[in-house]
């Protein structure tokens, strides 16, 4: 079992910048991918970016590179989001999640993970 906690979201002005933190209950280096997904106005979760645990080139979803930035801290179990140039419609509950599948396809989508946090709401207005 994984336990993920997310943190660092908030209330940010169009053009303003946030950083999301995630903590792991347990070292997941080297064993899982790691990604950030949001919550759209449909309910669905879409992936934003993601990162094996391992290391190597993140994976970013097409309308976000360039202005959000994955990256993570293995002594410290955290994954990190760098949320830049907000706009509007970045508004949504960001969440954290695991995967333990083996090479997931994607990274991005919401069935290739099996841990989720709770979420952290960002609200850009």
């Amino acid at each position: 079992q994984v336990q993920l906690v997310e943190s660092g979201g908030g209330l940010v002005q169009p053009g303003g910048s946030l950083k999301l933190s995630c903590t792991a209950s347990r070292d997941l280096h080297g064993r899982y991918c790691m990604g950030w997904f949001r919550r759209t106005p449909s309910l669905e979760r879409e992936g934003v970016a993601a990162i094996y645990t391992g290391g190597g080139e993140p994976y970013y979803a097409s309308s976000e590179k360039g202005r959000f930035a994955i990256s993570q801290d293995s002594a410290k179990n955290t994954l990190y989001l760098q949320m830049n140039t907000l706009k509007p419609e970045d508004t949504a509950m960001y969440y954290c999640a695991a995967s333990s599948v083996f090479r997931p396809l994607t990274k991005l989508k919401q069935y290739e993970y099996n841990y989720w946090g709770q979420g952290t709401q960002v609200t850009v207005s």
